[in-house]
């Protein structure tokens, strides 16, 4: 009786385990959040956040940028560099053209451990599309 007991504990242990080690690593991780433009301009409006324009020069030299956001070329070859060399305790918000580029990057900041990253669903494109404001350089 006294070994089945012991057993049984260490079966639980071991379960209780796997379910700490799995909040754990959801606790770690950013939690990937993808908003449509108008949730995204109030994260904007509200200031904490660190804006991030994933798309290429030709790109924001055509159509323009969100006011406020700082450029990494995610099709660059030193994307990944520069994205590692960014804060990871702060947040951010990221957007693309069209939301490909940008869940890619989500994920990749989530793998390197970012705290919290918010993802432009469909992009630039549904920005300038619900009339928000766009900045030309």
């Amino acid at each position: 009786m006294a070994f089945g007991t012991r057993r049984q504990i260490n079966i639980i242990m071991k379960k209780l385990g796997a379910v700490f080690l799995l909040f754990f690593s959801f606790s770690i991780f950013a939690q990937i959040k993808n908003v449509d433009a108008v949730a995204f301009k109030k994260l904007i409006d509200e200031k904490k956040y660190v804006l991030i324009d994933l798309r290429t020069n030709d790109e924001i030299k055509s159509k323009g940028m969100i006011k406020g956001a700082t450029q990494i070329d995610f099709l660059d070859k030193n994307a990944e560099t520069n994205i590692e060399k960014l804060d990871k305790n702060k947040s951010y918000l990221i957007y693309c053209a069209g939301g490909g580029r940008s869940i890619d990057c989500a994920e990749l900041m989530q793998k390197q451990g970012f705290k919290e990253v918010i993802n432009l669903e469909k992009g630039f494109g549904d920005w300038k599309n619900k009339g928000f404001e766009v900045e030309t350089k």
